[in-house]
């Protein structure tokens, strides 16, 4: 598979250049190892996955980084997290900028070791899924809607051209099969798996604890720990309620969102674009398809928090509010592929509630871009033309 520039690359280049270590983080399969090596090519390059390299690693810190002096790339660091305390030691006596490299999938292990260990010394920055805008240097098929929010974004299955289902499928054995067992909050593989397929019913919803854990058969404690399992790997996220300078309460349930729209496909059972296009769920799942691109915008250019949702008590209700400055953006999200007046009043109530100045947008399923009423109509496809930072 040829290398594909990542939006991320230029935020590495720059951090490598501020700190010794640099800390890659993100799911499993995004990208994170082919990243590395295509821009630090000239650096020797160890996995800790290989059982061998792992407790040479664990058993022999030291030994194991003298084989580097000038630095490496380490890739699945969180199999050796008490690495980052020798590699601290390494750093403080030559902290030279970008000496390491280091990546992990399990963002859970890996944020502890290394607040713990290489607070001041490392830059963490995340590569999640491929973004549309990068997709579109791929060989695959990018106008069609539903194809794009069916495959998801792995960059396995565009570049290889793969069946999507049958990848993900793997995928999803691979994750619950080995990752989750490294976790002792996970007691019963089978009800965190319908666990999953029952949060992917809810994407783009509020989060409801009790009706989760009901309908999974554990205690909502169960489901705020299961919830933020797939949150710190990466495979929800959860957009917090906008709380700001409002005028009426606010609900201040967090909405769930998956970051890949075809693993919450695969969840569901659905087993084609087609079969998508006609779904129940399909608007929910755009939605959430819309949230991680916006989400992925902000993250791959080092931006993070500022995204919201917005509700009142019993007013209207934003699908996407981001912070920018002391001005915000309204987001409205409608699979339709045909424009509705009625699609824009939740942005106009928005802004008579605000005290501030607020940016209204609209993305929708069609494929012409409109003025309406102040609001911007932005087609699915260009959704990344427009900045969200």
């Amino acid at each position: 598979m040829n290398y594909k520039p990542r939006i991320l690359e230029p935020l590495v280049r720059r951090v490598a250049g501020e700190y010794p270590v640099v800390t890659i983080t993100g799911p499993r399969q995004s990208g994170k190892t082919t990243l590395c090596r295509a821009l630090f090519p000239d650096k020797p390059y160890v996995n800790l996955e290989p059982l061998d390299e792992r407790e040479y690693a664990r058993n022999d810190p030291r030994g194991f980084l003298a084989q580097y002096p000038d630095g490496a790339v380490i890739d699945e660091i969180q199999n050796a997290p008490d690495l980052t305390s020798y590699i601290q030691v390494t750093v403080d006596e030559n902290p030279e900028h970008g000496r390491f490299i280091v990546t992990g999938s399990q963002h859970f292990g890996l944020t502890q070791a290394v607040s713990q260990s290489l607070a001041g010394r490392t830059a963490m920055v995340h590569l999640l899924p491929l973004s549309f805008e990068e997709l579109t240097s791929f060989d695959t098929e990018v106008d069609d809607l539903w194809q794009v929010v069916f495959q998801g974004a792995f960059p396995a299955i565009h570049g290889r051209r793969l069946n999507a289902r049958r990848w993900l499928d793997n995928y999803l054995l691979t994750y619950v099969e080995r990752d989750l067992r490294q976790i002792s909050a996970i007691g019963d593989l089978a009800a965190f798996a319908n666990f999953m397929a029952l949060a992917a019913g809810r994407c783009a919803q509020e989060i409801n604890l009790s009706a989760i854990g009901g309908d999974a058969g554990v205690s909502h404690n169960t489901v705020r720990a299961w919830i933020s399992v797939l949150e710190a790997s990466f495979v929800i996220f959860r957009l917090p309620a906008w709380h700001g300078n409002l005028r009426k309460q606010l609900l201040k349930t967090p909405k769930l969102h998956f970051l890949d729209s075809g693993l919450a496909c695969r969840l569901l059972g659905i087993r084609s674009a087609d079969e998508l296009r006609h779904h129940p769920l399909r608007g929910a799942i755009f939605e959430s398809w819309v949230a991680a691109e916006i989400f992925k915008h902000r993250t791959h250019r080092g931006e993070t928090g500022g995204m919201f949702h917005f509700r009142t008590t019993r007013g209207p209700e934003v699908d996407i509010v981001i912070r920018r400055g002391l001005s915000l953006i309204g987001c409205e999200v409608k699979s339709a592929t045909t424009m509705d007046g009625s699609f824009l009043r939740p942005l106009h109530r928005l802004e008579e509630l605000l005290d501030g100045a607020l940016t209204k947008r609209l993305i929708f399923g069609g494929g012409q871009r409109q003025e309406r009423s102040q609001v911007e109509c932005i087609p699915w496809r260009e959704l990344h033309r427009s900045s969200w930072l």
